[in-house]
């Protein structure tokens, strides 16, 4: 699964690990994502986010 990156801050979205602090279970892809997450490290929302190279 692709990781994805915040433009913003450079905190990097692991489909594999998810974001279990704010409800994301591990092996969510980053399109699954709900449409309100944001960055947790910046407050940044999915449109702020590219596929890691």
């Amino acid at each position: 699964m692709t990781k994805y990156v915040c433009d913003v801050c450079g905190y990097v979205y692991d489909p594999e690990e998810g974001d279990p602090d704010n409800g994301v279970d591990p092996g969510t892809a980053f399109a699954d994502l709900p449409e309100d997450w944001v960055c947790p490290l910046c407050g940044a929302s999915k449109d702020d986010f590219s596929p890691e190279d």
